[in-house]
């Protein structure tokens, strides 16, 4: 017989130990009827409860392989969301903290991207169905994915962005790229499209402050977002970093600014730079562009081997809104599962889901 819903007040004044304890117990008495994921930007005192730790759509496709009757993702709502679409129709998705968003995510929503394609219609002179092919990056909302699924677009991750604006361009002469600018520019760029040909489309300003002329020269629109993390790190860090470490290398995630990427010996998604410090040499020195808590959790993994790994910022800066999920909103969740009672589920409706699904799976057959 299911009880009342356990109050969050009751978990919010835990000590850190006291939450602790009581993950490990609740956990204990679930077993497999609930997977946790971990993305790699989680805070450490929550990521050790991870069973399965990864990026966002990794996560969410090893879940939905699972058996588990509850899916608790520590990460941030666009995960969970995607974790929702992509598992099996039985399965629960819970995100602990539904103050967990993304402010990157928050920077394209439904109504500024619809209204974008109605202000593109008009300084087309037709239909942007026949010009544009619209790509939503992985780390925005379903309504969004949902949106590209309904007007012949994908979705693209970090890792495979060149191979998803391959398959976009080849069948349409343009590209509409949100929500983050700094992705889509670096994974042009490397495919040979000039800087000038990628223009960024301010959501907050008519016809996104460009002319008909402009955006009929334009191969890619960029939308006006970023992440707030990676957007941090600059060009003089490196310089510096170089200057006190001249045989170091320097890694960054492809969110970054356009000029810190191509100061970076490497750029790649979270998964690649992880492999790639792992696979280096003893003794080599890495300054790391990307999340705090993924490069001191690397820094700890990779320093018996001699390396050393640096954060790329001189401030202090994690993911804050991930951050939100902490061990007492993760005991919280899972008391209640085993009360029988489901918190902060999360629900694609289904005239969302079937469309994000849509561009998922292009993504997924265009991807190598």
């Amino acid at each position: 017989m299911q009880v009342a819903t356990i109050s969050f007040d009751r978990f919010n004044a835990l000590a850190d130990e006291q939450a602790q304890a009581r993950i490990l117990a609740a956990r204990e008495k679930l077993g497999k009827r609930a997977v946790i994921l971990g993305h790699h930007y989680q805070r450490e005192d929550v990521y050790r409860h991870a069973d399965l730790t990864g990026d966002s759509l990794k996560l969410s496709r090893l879940a939905s392989q699972t058996d588990a009757e509850y899916i608790v993702f520590c990460g941030v709502h666009f995960m969970a969301e995607v974790a929702d679409i992509m598992s099996k129709p039985e399965q629960i998705a819970i995100l602990p903290d539904l103050a967990a968003g993304c402010s990157m995510a928050d920077m394209a929503n439904l109504a500024k991207v619809e209204r974008c394609w109605r202000e593109l219609r008009g300084l087309l002179g037709g239909d942007p169905d026949n010009t544009f092919t619209p790509v939503t990056y992985i780390n925005s909302a379903a309504d969004l994915k949902a949106f590209c699924g309904e007007h012949g677009g994908i979705v693209c991750t970090s890792s495979n962005c060149g191979s998803i604006l391959e398959w976009s361009l080849a069948r349409r002469e343009k590209v509409l790229f949100f929500p983050d600018q700094h992705l889509g520019r670096w994974t042009g760029y490397n495919m040979g499209i000039p800087l000038e040909d990628m223009l960024v489309w301010d959501p907050d300003l008519e016809n996104g402050g460009l002319t008909a002329e402009q955006v009929a020269k334009a191969k890619i629109l960029l939308w006006k977002g970023h992440c707030s993390v990676h957007q941090m790190f600059q060009p003089s860090h490196i310089l510096r970093w170089r200057n006190q470490n001249p045989d170091g290398i320097v890694i960054s995630h492809p969110e970054s600014a356009f000029e810190v990427c191509r100061q970076s010996d490497f750029v790649g998604s979270t998964e690649y730079i992880l492999k790639t410090v792992k696979a280096a040499a003893p003794g080599t020195k890495w300054l790391v562009g990307t999340e705090l808590n993924l490069v001191n959790r690397l820094a700890e993994e990779v320093k018996h081997e001699g390396k050393t790994v640096q954060f790329m910022a001189p401030t202090v800066c994690m993911c804050s809104t991930m951050q939100r999920i902490d061990p007492q909103h993760l005991a919280w969740t899972l008391e209640n599962l085993v009360e029988g009672n489901v918190v902060n589920r999360i629900s694609v409706p289904a005239h969302e889901a079937g469309p994000a699904k849509l561009a998922m799976d292009r993504m997924l057959a265009a991807s190598p």
